[in-house]
């Protein structure tokens, strides 16, 4: 059975948007997600507002899921090896935050199949999920780039822009209605 490797944030865990709603909220100010395309992730808030975030208590607790992944993650697990790998280790408070997140909205998941690390360079697999060229470029496998808006400018990898194109480009099915 072949393994797939599947990164959380910006693939399963919408970041984009939750930086953008936590901005909103404590500055009233709502920002374009379209004049985020191609802007570097930790630059997407001003003042350096990301890193605060990503350090701050229930950040990542509270991230929306992106549409679709709970659905062709369960459909990819009938086929496949799934492992959820995410690099954590630089954000402490996220590896309690992750692991509950993924308990509500993936309780499918057994802890077996779920890897925090602080580099993605020793993770072997045949399928890497992925918004960041920093963790494809090194793996060996299939590489798929999950659109996100820091990473809408690159072209060397094989590009899946949504959940629905994961399902296309593993082959599973999952009924439309469900997508």
């Amino acid at each position: 059975m072949a393994r797939i490797v599947i990164d959380m944030d910006n693939v399963m865990a919408d970041l984009t948007a939750h930086y953008v709603n936590s901005y909103e909220a404590s500055h009233g100010i709502k920002l374009d997600l379209q004049a985020l395309h191609g802007v570097p992730e930790g630059e997407v808030l001003p003042e350096g507002l990301v890193h605060k975030l990503l350090r701050s208590a229930g950040f990542f607790r509270t991230a929306p899921v992106i549409p679709g992944s709970q659905e062709v993650i369960k459909a990819l697990m009938e086929k496949y090896e799934v492992f959820i790998v995410s690099a954590a280790m630089e954000f402490p408070l996220s590896l309690k935050e992750k692991l509950e997140w993924l308990n509500e909205h993936f309780p499918f998941i057994s802890w077996h199949n779920i890897v925090f690390c602080g580099s993605k360079t020793i993770v072997e697999a045949d399928i890497m999920i992925d918004d960041y060229d920093k963790n494809l470029r090194h793996f060996k496998g299939r590489q798929l780039l999950f659109t996100a808006p820091h990473n809408v400018h690159l072209a060397d990898y094989e590009r899946v822009n949504n959940w629905e194109d994961v399902a296309a480009a593993l082959g599973v099915e999952v009924p439309a209605a469900r997508v």
